[in-house]
């Protein structure tokens, strides 16, 4: 699967661009690229159906947070992972995004967004779900493939979500004859005002129901479990947001379902810690190891390792295990082990253990130099704070 281009590329703006500069950024490639203008033109739809998406995102503030911190994967869009961020069809592109051209898609007329005849019919869109998923440190390594249980709503089967009998009982609406809207011409001091609003009598949609399907009881919708399997992809984080569009609630009549949102929580490991892509692992040495030199197992996400201590290891020394973190979500590479290293000093001696400290510490001439004093200090107040 080819990789996603950036959002502010597809638009050619800047990642400080302003909401205003984001939509007429849109609304130019939009033009260029609509596929009234370019009949029979593939490339063009795919070009028109990536602006689309990219202005999807980067109209809407939360998105757009989540897409700079994250990239695609924080919004759906991480190739592989499952999250259909791309997913857009025409009809929903037009339904939701045919209002910034106020009616007339740049002079052109193009049906799709209100002009050229056809009529600007509301689309309902059903609400977004919000589950939260936890995962193993193990699992955020390699990424995983998650199926859950969502109470939500779903089309009607019986009615295939149009909420008329059989699916055909309705009729055009009479208050505006079949195009969502009616038109109020007002006189003023400024002389006669146009103003266009929702159809009161049909909510927009250009029809109403004259039989209701007994099972949703005109809704077009009803409540089911559903399994979603969500493929969530490696090196997400505690607090990140994931989205699949389209896997959310169903809309009424037949409109565009909303979004399923992802939270991940992330389970505590018995031994490594987590910073960033990082991990750390606070490891005791006994005195004769870190005074002689020996052997250390560590713990990593993948099982045991072992290290090798030098003679004279001091304690506050780190060991860096490269490659052994956590993928970062957006390919920039991988973190490494940090091992921090103590020496455990025992509370209780026996008479024979003080003997063979205090005969030691007679024989020795070793006085700790500055830069031994500091580090032991700075290890001492760390314990404190």
């Amino acid at each position: 699967m080819a990789e996603k281009r950036d959002y502010y590329e597809v638009l050619g703006v800047s990642k400080t661009a302003t909401p205003e500069e984001i939509k007429k950024a849109y609304r130019k490639k939009a033009i260029e690229f609509h596929p009234d203008k370019n009949p029979g033109n593939k490339e063009a739809e795919e070009k028109f159906k990536e602006a689309a998406e990219a202005y999807e995102v980067l109209s809407n503030p939360e998105k757009r947070s989540r897409y700079d911190q994250f990239g695609h994967a924080g919004v759906g869009g991480a190739a592989g992972g499952g999250f259909s961020g791309g997913g857009m069809s025409m009809e929903d592109i037009f339904s939701q995004f045919g209002d910034i051209f106020g009616g007339h898609f740049g002079g052109f007329g193009f049906g799709g967004f209100g002009g050229g005849g056809r009529t600007h019919k509301h689309v309902n869109r059903g609400t977004d779900l919000r589950v939260k998923v936890k995962l193993s440190l193990k699992e955020i390594s390699t990424g995983v493939e998650k199926k859950i249980k969502v109470k939500k709503y779903v089309s009607c089967k019986a009615c295939n979500g149009t909420g008329a009998e059989s699916g055909t009982a309705y009729t055009t609406c009479s208050t505006c004859k079949g195009s969502g809207v009616v038109t109020r011409v007002q006189q003023t001091f400024l002389g006669a005002m146009q103003s266009t609003t929702t159809c009161p009598t049909c909510g927009g949609e250009g029809k109403v129901i004259t039989k209701k399907c007994a099972a949703c009881n005109g809704e077009g919708i009803i409540k089911e479990d559903e399994i979603i399997t969500i493929n969530i992809p490696a090196g997400v984080m505690e607090g990140m947001q994931l989205s699949m569009s389209g896997k959310g609630n169903a809309a009424r009549h037949g409109g565009v379902n909303g979004d399923l949102l992802v939270l991940i929580e992330e389970e505590p490991h018995g031994e490594l810690l987590r910073d960033e892509n990082d991990l750390i692992y606070n490891a005791l040495l006994d005195f004769p190891t870190a005074a002689l030199g020996g052997t250390l197992e560590i713990p990593t996400i993948d099982g045991k390792v072992k290290v090798k201590i030098e003679p004279g290891t001091q304690p506050g020394k780190v060991l860096r295990l490269r490659g052994k973190g956590l993928p970062s979500v957006n390919r920039y590479g991988v973190g490494d082990l940090l091992v921090n290293l103590s020496v455990y000093i025992p509370e209780n001696l026996n008479s024979e253990e003080k003997k063979s400290i205090e005969k030691f510490v007679g024989q020795s001439n070793f006085t700790p130099t500055k830069s031994v004093k500091d580090r032991i200090f700075a290890k001492i107040k760390r314990m404190f704070e």
